[in-house]
């Protein structure tokens, strides 16, 4: 049984249909990157997932559990959607960090949302910022860190609620190289130690690090090519 079973999602914005009947799975322990050109669905299909937006037809199940029917839960409660979230760790592309938070407020938030205790929260933290070197950061703002610094910082957010899935919404768009490569690396630290991931993404550099590789196209899967024994390099030629 697959880990994440998406099954014939559909999604239109008034007469404009997005995303036309997708579906895939997803292993457990699998680097999953779904690569498009901007106005290809990928971006859209990713908050369908996580109920940023609603899908109007389809299911998304998790670890055998349905999360979403579309035709059950289009009146879902606000509170049942949190819940709901848990399951996933967002990675936004532009970070979504607040500035008036510190650091360590910005990574707390989707625990306080879902109404934690605060030493639970000082607890999860620790070995979390201590894996991705920000333990120093914690009480900076945004505005006092570098591009790469709140990128990690938005990591330590997506994994402190110990997600089932980490979903990356083209985490490296506002990275400088180095800084890409450096987060594409800390991906498969993540990875190494169990997480699962699915990232979508327009840069080829960015997919060839997955496992495998979905291409979408005006809302619809039309190719996935597997890494297998393949070298990173010869990935990248392959998608490019």
């Amino acid at each position: 049984m697959a880990f994440l079973e998406v099954n014939d999602i559909k999604k239109s914005f008034g007469k404009n249909e997005i995303l036309k009947g997708i579906s895939f799975d997803l292993q457990k322990g699998e680097v999953l990157s779904i690569i498009g050109s901007s106005g290809s669905g990928k971006t859209t299909l990713l908050r369908c997932i996580n109920f940023l937006e609603f899908a109007e037809s389809g299911t998304i199940t998790v670890n055998g559990e349905m999360i979403y029917d579309g035709v059950v839960d289009k009146k879902i409660k606000e509170k049942d959607l949190r819940k709901k979230r848990l399951h996933f760790g967002l990675v936004f592309q532009d970070f979504n960090l607040l500035d008036t938070f510190s650091l360590r407020d910005n990574i707390y938030l989707p625990l306080v949302l879902a109404g934690e205790d605060y030493r639970e929260m000082e607890q999860k933290i620790r070995p979390i910022a201590q894996a991705l070197c920000i333990t120093e950061l914690l009480d900076k703002y945004p505005y006092e860190v570098s591009g790469g610094q709140k990128q990690r910082a938005a990591v330590a957010r997506a994994l402190i609620t110990d997600p089932k899935l980490i979903l990356a919404d083209e985490p490296t768009g506002a990275l400088d190289s180095k800084a890409a490569s450096a987060l594409l690396s800390m991906f498969g630290e993540i990875n190494d130690e169990g997480q699962t991931i699915l990232m979508v993404t327009h840069s080829a550099q960015a997919a060839s690090h997955a496992s495998r590789v979905l291409f979408i196209k005006d809302g619809e899967v039309f190719h996935q090519i597997y890494k297998g024994s393949k070298s990173r390099q010869e990935m990248y030629q392959m998608i490019a």
